[in-house]
């Protein structure tokens, strides 16, 4: 009997031990099943991270996996090395996936500092200037602009000789084509209109000037809405200066301004010059180009510069304001026709505004060079099977080398991150003669 007994209990406690065998091995299972789940989402994530290249993007197809799976494991088994191993690499993962980062030097932004300099003496002599015209016409400028004149009782010729400072010419916004000219119009009908004339080089020499001084001098200034101008009063006519959709809307009277100067306060003076070639100047236009002298880093491109370098010298020629330079890093292909040369010029002033607003600094990766026609001598995979009399008959008949180069840029920011994926830039030699850049227009 007693035989009986222990024979039960020993296959209770056998049954148990199975049992509780069975439900760790149900565990153990369910374990690695997490553990594998968990460990391909932060594979794909890995994955993504490394096609960024060290820049960061919106969305990410693993990541919210990959957190969520390994969290839930490292929180339920906080000891398991497996599961550690996986949290240290979302770890990694996720502080690539903000992007990488650097020092930033000082000499990255050297250029802002130097912009900031030119910008505050071209203000400071165009407030002299706007200062020495207030004067120059003391006595003949209107003492308040608004209300106008009565054009029902005042006649053009009892304002002859008389000027008006206007410091809300909003343009294009308020820009209108009437029946006797084009205008910018400013007022309403309770305090009268001016109607400031834009069609003649009066507006169109000082407003390119402007531009030239957004070019060249502040690249921060954007396009100029609201303008102050000194002009003279020349004429009176009836215009609608507020049409509809459909042409029709009230006609007014106002007051025709021949413009003076066109000032944007605390940045830019603009007049007309009869004797430029451009029509119109900026205050200090004439010394721009001397100050910057002292600045520029690179003045001349090697004969035997390396893409690499080519690039850098691109990226500094843009920088420090050296239009010149900047066209000399260009391929001579692409400035041949007025449209080349306008093409260049509009990406000049995105690459300004980007330096300016998105980041401070490029660096550069290895080129890698291919060619794309004539012979060439070292793909040693072709010449290996090739004599010397052919590789000679090749290079005779394969006509003018030209090589490409791929140059990839990693931008950064204020904070030294790196924005984006890397840039690729295209570059190209001829003849075996100087490296230049093909593509001028991807962003760094």
């Amino acid at each position: 009997m007693n035989w009986c007994k222990s024979f039960g209990l020993w296959v209770a406690v056998a049954m148990i031990g199975l049992y509780v065998h069975a439900q760790q091995a149900v565990e153990s299972g369910t374990i690695q099943r997490q553990i594998l789940q968990a460990e391909y989402h932060v594979r794909e994530f890995e994955k993504e991270v490394e096609l960024q290249k060290g820049g960061e993007k919106r969305v990410w197809r693993s990541k919210q996996d990959a957190v969520s799976r390994v969290r839930r494991l490292k929180e339920a088994y906080p000891d398991d090395p497996t599961v550690e191993k996986l949290f240290l690499r979302v770890r990694t993962a996720l502080m690539k996936s903000k992007g990488d980062y650097t020092e930033v030097a000082s000499e990255w932004t050297a250029y802002k500092r130097n912009e900031e300099a030119l910008r505050k003496t071209v203000a400071k002599l165009g407030e002299t200037e706007w200062k020495r015209l207030l004067d120059e016409h003391a006595g003949k400028v209107l003492e308040k602009a608004f209300p106008t004149p009565d054009s029902a009782k005042v006649t053009v010729d009892a304002l002859d000789g008389t000027y008006v400072v206007l410091d809300d010419i909003r343009y294009p916004m308020n820009q209108f084509y009437g029946v006797s000219g084009e205008y910018i119009h400013t007022g309403r009908p309770s305090a009268g209109f001016y109607f400031l004339q834009i069609s003649s080089r009066d507006w169109l020499g000082p407003y390119e000037a402007v531009k030239r001084y957004r070019r060249n001098v502040d690249s921060g200034l954007q396009d100029v809405e609201k303008w102050t101008v000194l002009g003279k009063i020349v004429d009176v006519t009836m215009e609608n200066p507020r049409p509809n959709e459909d042409g029709v809307g009230n006609a007014y009277y106002g007051w025709v301004v021949q413009p003076v100067a066109l000032y944007v306060p605390g940045c830019v003076l603009a007049i007309r010059d009869k004797e430029g070639a451009e029509t119109g100047r900026f205050i200090g236009e004439e010394k721009v180009e001397e100050i910057k002298n002292g600045w520029y880093t690179v003045k001349e491109i090697p004969e035997n510069v390396t893409p690499e370098r080519l690039m850098e010298i691109f990226m500094t020629a843009i920088k420090e304001k050296n239009y010149k330079l900047y066209c000399a890093c260009i391929d001579p292909e692409r400035q041949k026709t007025p449209a080349g040369e306008d093409l260049l010029r509009y990406h000049w002033d995105l690459h300004q505004e980007r330096f300016h607003k998105e980041y401070i600094h490029a660096t550069f990766g290895k080129a890698k060079i291919s060619v794309q026609q004539g012979f060439d001598e070292k793909n040693d995979d072709e010449n290996f099977f090739l004599t010397d009399e052919q590789k000679a008959t090749l290079k005779k008949i394969s006509g003018e080398k030209i090589e490409e180069a791929t140059v990839e840029s990693k931008a950064y920011d204020a904070n030294g991150k790196q924005l984006g994926s890397p840039h690729p830039h295209t570059l190209i030699r001829k003849g075996g003669g100087r490296w230049y850049v093909e593509d001028y227009a991807p962003r760094f």
